[in-house]
């Protein structure tokens, strides 16, 4: 089975560059099958990985940021996938 972890946060006003630059520093402590960094308007920054696991497995996630560069606590989802289509 695959499992999407999604982990979202929000940067201080104009500090969106320094929040994906820490993100991108951070280790998971193992490799994922992958890991994908998306940025977005308001210094938002989104981190997707996906790992072979089952659902409820523990999984490394990334950390919550510095304080003083975020807004908010971090948004954190998981996710399965889904076969077929919706009617």
């Amino acid at each position: 089975m695959t499992v999407a972890l999604m982990w979202e946060a929000r940067a201080v006003a104009g500090r969106g560059e320094d929040l994906l630059a820490w993100t991108r520093r951070q280790e998971l402590g193992r490799r994922p099958l992958r890991r994908e960094t998306f940025r977005a308007p308001q210094d938002r920054v989104l981190v997707i990985t996906w790992w072979d696991a089952e659902f409820t497995a523990e999984l490394p996630e990334l950390p919550e940021p510095p304080g003083d560069l975020v807004t908010r606590a971090v948004h954190r989802w998981r996710f399965e996938p889904v076969d077929g289509q919706d009617d």
